[in-house]
């Protein structure tokens, strides 16, 4: 970090399989003291959407609440972006998509948000730009707005065939701690939360939606997961 402005810290999570939560925390911690250390001018964090005011219980999503509550003690100027679920979450094979369905966690008539990952890095070149503006803030970003009608749709159009839209079961989701959380985040939780838009275009004038993500960098992402069945 010797002569850096700024710091972007984004740490893997345990649904990577890659490491655990506890080694996240750590880990998250370690770059936000050494920035600080350092004198870096602006830290920046990516923490997640999920993330709220408190504890959900679930480790993964508190694990990145424990590093936000420590950059909040450090000595550095710090901007904490919380992204909402990310584009490619929709696009992995396991969904229904080879058998001409999607299956997810909105109800058909409700509405989430979405992030590209690759908007996320020029968010944060925003946020970078303008230290003034973001230093000190906690700031939710997004790409787009869908509801499960709108998945029907786009994936219907982006597959060249109809895709069919409906929610898990709840019985399904009451089995699996995780996607119960992530649900129940989605009704009434940090996930529920929207926001501005336009705001986003007015950071970062590239965003894209998810119709246009699917046709250009999430095409191969798609076309495996409408051909790939997990078993």
């Amino acid at each position: 970090m010797k002569d850096a402005h700024g710091v972007f810290s984004v740490q893997p999570t345990s649904s990577s399989g890659t490491v655990t939560d506890e080694e996240e925390v750590r880990f998250g911690i370690a770059v936000a003291d050494l920035a600080a250390e350092s004198d870096i001018a602006h830290l920046v964090y990516s923490s997640g959407a999920s993330v709220g005011e408190k504890s959900t219980g679930v480790a993964r999503v508190d694990a990145k609440a424990c590093i936000e509550a420590h950059i909040r003690t450090l000595p550095v100027t710090a901007t904490i972006v919380r992204p909402m679920i990310f584009m490619e979450m929709l696009a992995r094979p396991g969904f229904g998509l080879d058998e001409g369905r999607f299956t997810f966690f909105l109800r058909p008539e409700q509405s989430m948000q979405l992030v590209a990952v690759e908007d996320i890095g020029k968010f944060v070149a925003a946020v970078f730009a303008d230290k003034m503006r973001f230093g000190g803030k906690t700031l939710k970003i997004a790409s787009d707005t869908v509801t499960g009608r709108d998945l029907e749709a786009i994936y219907s159009e982006a597959a060249g065939r109809p895709i069919s839209y409906s929610r898990f079961p709840q019985e399904f989701l009451a089995a699996n701690p995780n996607l119960r959380q992530l649900s129940a985040s989605l009704d009434e939780g940090p996930l529920a939360d929207h926001v501005d838009l336009n705001l986003m275009r007015e950071i970062n004038p590239e965003i894209l939606s998810f119709r246009s993500w699917l046709a250009g960098s999430g095409r191969k992402a798609l076309d495996e997961a409408l051909r790939t069945a997990i078993g």
